[in-house]
């Protein structure tokens, strides 16, 4: 149920169909998120603590949006991202209220992951 003022929807960007099979694909990997696709050129799911989606965008620049993503074990996360395929652009530092890294995923999408 959306709510006023709340993030509703997170989207990522993808340049082609096979970007797009490949960011859902990572995604299950690193946060067990199942996919819905709605045809060819967009999957969302519920299942990443909000709605958020894959979208098929064709054209030559990324979309920069930092998404940060809770986990409750951070190293085992981050473990994860590398595994299937993630950069890390920041390696974990402590912020006020927790820690946190950053990591670029296939699609070059910049994401941060914190905990407490």
């Amino acid at each position: 149920m959306s709510k006023h003022h709340q993030i509703d929807l997170v989207e990522f960007r993808a340049q082609s169909k096979e970007e797009l099979k490949s960011l859902t694909l990572f995604y299950s990997n690193v946060f067990s998120w199942n996919y819905k696709d709605w045809g060819e050129a967009y999957s969302d799911t519920t299942d990443s603590g909000i709605t958020s989606a894959v979208d098929l965008v064709e054209r030559s620049s990324k979309n920069m949006t930092l998404t940060v993503i809770y986990s409750e074990n951070l190293d085992a996360t981050m473990k994860a991202v590398v595994e299937s395929g993630g950069k890390l652009t920041q390696d974990i530092y402590d912020f006020p209220g927790g820690r946190r890294f950053h990591f670029n995923d296939p699609a070059g999408n910049e994401i941060a992951v914190w905990s407490e």
